[in-house]
């Protein structure tokens, strides 16, 4: 087709050229429809020109939205990391502080607030459901000796060692938590102080068995204790004070012992 195009082209310039061909009437309109054709294939070159450009112009505004899109699409991604971490950094700062707020540094037993917040709910549940429970409250024997003679480093020591075990052997109902300096306080739910003496029993001789290093030395740590169940009209604190009171009987008795409120009563 092109080449017939060409050749048609050829033989109308050469026709137009040829002043044999000046009479003939034919020659003028030719020349006009010629004339008309080559403006319009100009336009039609021009436009084909102009439309190739727009064409490349759209495809470059393409391209660079598609950039743009693509680079805030970075930004977001980027956005949302930082987001996501900083949401675990402020899950993991506050699991941290509540963490701090309801257990002990020392120990990781829980703390005093914590072992107050459970002893108001069983003491509630008492009164609703008369629901038993017993504490148990423990001494470690000579802990002051034992900071005086080989330092508060192992002191320390041992009370951590003495919150692993009471970890270990307590029940899974059970909540132990260190009330102060070396003394510990165990709840036990559901527990009268029959079944509550036959635990602490068993947490007192797993003590007594620890043998904590100090250089060449070997030092034994015994706990003394004191159960009380808690009795319809009492507050969770008079429930303390008799697991005290029997605390301190059993202190009394020559300590590495157990003494329940009941009988310390009568003592």
């Amino acid at each position: 087709m092109k080449q017939l195009n060409q050749s048609l082209e050829a033989r109308i310039t050469e026709l137009l050229d040829d002043p044999t061909q000046q009479d003939n009437p034919l020659r003028e309109p030719l020349g006009s429809l010629w004339a008309n054709h080559q403006d319009l294939a100009r336009r039609i070159d021009r436009i084909s020109h102009i439309s190739d450009a727009y064409q490349s112009m759209a495809k470059l505004q393409e391209q660079s939205l598609t950039e743009r899109l693509n680079k805030q699409l970075r930004q977001l991604e980027k956005v949302a990391r930082i987001s996501d971490r900083y949401q675990n950094m402020m899950r993991d700062l506050n699991e941290a502080l509540r963490e701090a707020s309801t257990h002990d540094s020392l120990t990781g037993l829980a703390n005093r607030r914590l072992l107050v917040e459970r002893l108001k709910k069983e003491t509630e549940r008492f009164i609703r459901y008369q629901r038993p429970f017993s504490i148990a409250m423990l001494d470690v024997d000579h802990f002051k000796s034992i900071n005086d003679q080989y330092g508060h480093e192992l002191g320390d020591s041992a009370l951590t060692e003495i919150a692993r075990v009471l970890d270990a052997e307590i029940r899974e109902q059970d909540l132990c938590g260190r009330w102060g300096g070396e003394e510990f306080l165990i709840l036990m739910p559901e527990t009268r102080a029959d079944a509550a003496a036959q635990v602490l029993e068993r947490v007192r001789g797993a003590i007594q068995r620890l043998a904590i290093r100090a250089q060449t030395d070997s030092v034994s740590i015994t706990i003394s204790a004191g159960i009380a169940e808690h009795q319809p009209g009492e507050s969770y604190s008079e429930t303390i004070n008799q697991a005290d009171h029997a605390l301190l009987v059993a202190k009394r008795g020559g300590r590495n012992q157990l003494s329940t409120a009941r009988t310390s009563l009568t003592d």
